[in-house]
């Protein structure tokens, strides 16, 4: 009962600010980019003057999984972005305000605090990233091809936990620094360092969180969910799950300590 109440109450504040109204918008917005501007692409040379003369452009043919590649990569980069800036004051705002102290004394449990926050989090990413990759999902199969159902679904749940795995950092960091621009900084600095770490170690990390964007264009063109999706989705929810533990610990102490 207390868990529902402290969700609502995160899901009607995301509301009053606007985020259940910009977030997906701004999710539509990166995950149809590339996918329009790269088909229309030549009618665009052509108006804004055109190519000179004897040049030439030779603009290669996307198949469906490339197309799914250019949304996610937009997602991985201005996505994250976007959502990491959104959600670095979910607690570090509160908590420098002192309105954390206010709504603990009540008494609320630092779980259900932690938890609760985390969930609104999520189904307002999880509902911001469907859109957008259903926006995707469309004009792939009008421009460029066809790409199944079923594919979209697998890809908007396996990414999904990429974006689970995020917030899950933000939410981290949240509790352990009071000012979101920090969250923000840490957070960025984390999953870049990842990415680096991946890329360098790519041969005995295969299973890195970050690494979930390739396996998800490996099932589109194979058309099955392979063995290596799975282990790093596992291993994506694992993390996720030892943050938010880490975060309601790291939480309770900050707050015991004063």
């Amino acid at each position: 009962m207390q868990w529902m109440t402290l969700f609502n109450k995160e899901m009607m504040e995301n509301w009053r600010n606007k985020k259940w109204i910009w977030v997906p918008l701004v999710l539509i917005l990166l995950a149809i980019l590339d996918p329009i501007s790269n088909y229309y692409l030549p009618q665009i040379i052509e108006a804004v003057g055109g190519l000179p003369d004897g040049a030439i452009i030779n603009l290669p043919e996307f198949a469906p999984a490339d197309v799914v590649m250019m949304s996610l990569s937009q997602l991985s980069s201005l996505g994250v972005l976007v959502i990491v800036l959104m959600a670095m004051g979910t607690i570090a705002s509160e908590r420098k305000s002192g309105v954390s102290e206010l709504i603990l004394v009540k008494p609320v449990s630092y779980r259900n605090y932690i938890t609760a926050k985390w969930a609104a989090l999520l189904a307002l990413v999880w509902a911001a990233l469907f859109v957008g990759l259903l926006a995707s999902w469309y004009y792939t199969n009008i421009l460029y091809g066809d790409l199944s159902f079923k594919s979209f679904l697998l890809i908007f749940i396996f990414y999904g936990l990429w974006l689970t795995f995020v917030i899950s950092i933000v939410i981290f960091y949240n509790t352990l620094v009071k000012t979101p621009g920090l969250v923000a900084f840490l957070s960025i600095l984390t999953i870049m360092g990842m990415s680096i770490v991946t890329q360098i170690f790519g041969h005995i990390i295969e299973w890195s969180p970050n690494n979930l964007s390739s396996y998800i264009y490996e099932m589109v063109i194979a058309g099955e969910v392979s063995s290596d999706l799975v282990a790093t989705s596992v291993v994506a929810i694992a993390l996720s799950l030892i943050l938010l533990i880490a975060s309601i610990f790291t939480f309770k102490a900050k707050e015991l300590a004063g």
